[in-house]
């Protein structure tokens, strides 16, 4: 900026430098905005990256939905598993083919049941081996995708809770308290002593 008189000269100076500030902040504002739009971004993908959680215990079925009511006319369901993206079931609905993959990999023989109404996918008497990563796809005129993280849990065992007692004197005994599975054991009133073992979806005590 440039004026005649020194004295404006100063105070232009400081217009100007304020100027360059507010334009500063401007920008500043603008960055923040963009990263905000991006972190945004990227959010949803990875919610379209892990999907919706399952967990079940072992033995018990498991069904994944696909939330459609019916499958239209002009829909393909294709299901797969883990990183090989292993074929697992298909509807072609227009050709009228329903087909299921489970004779060629043990995992799955005998246990894949595959709603042909609406394309849902059930793993029945589960184990630790179907826990992984299910892909569903829907392929119409707009393909779309859908995960899910499948967690199988083993059965838990009742726990048990043995004790070693040893006379201190004649009026106490130190007692000592093991649970079978070293988990946790909780005290409760009245001298009850509680041994717990779980896990995210079940649970067994001992009293």
């Amino acid at each position: 900026c440039v004026v005649g008189g020194f004295t404006h000269h100063i105070n232009t100076s400081a217009v100007c430098l304020a100027g360059s500030f507010i334009r500063s902040d401007t920008e500043q504002l603008k960055e923040m905005f963009h990263m905000l739009v991006l972190f945004c971004l990227c959010c949803l993908s990875l919610i379209g990256v892990f999907g919706d959680s399952v967990s079940v215990m072992e033995g018990d079925s498991v069904t994944l939905n696909t939330d459609d009511t019916e499958i239209r006319e002009n829909e393909d369901i294709m299901w797969t598993f883990g990183d090989e993206n292993y074929l697992l079931a298909k509807i072609k609905k227009k050709k009228q083919i329903v087909s299921t993959y489970n004779s060629t990999d043990e995992r799955f023989r005998d246990r894949l049941k595959l709603d042909d109404q609406t394309g849902s996918l059930t793993i029945m008497n589960t184990t630790t081996e179907h826990a992984g990563v299910y892909k569903l796809q829907i392929i119409r005129a707009k393909k779309s995708s859908k995960t899910f993280s499948v967690s199988v849990y083993a059965r838990l065992p009742v726990p048990v809770i043995s004790r070693n007692c040893s006379s201190s004197s004649s009026s106490h005994q130190n007692c000592s308290l093991v649970c079978s599975s070293v988990l946790n054991v909780e005290y409760q009133d009245k001298n009850t002593y509680s041994c717990v073992l779980n896990n995210p979806i079940s649970n067994q005590t001992t009293h």
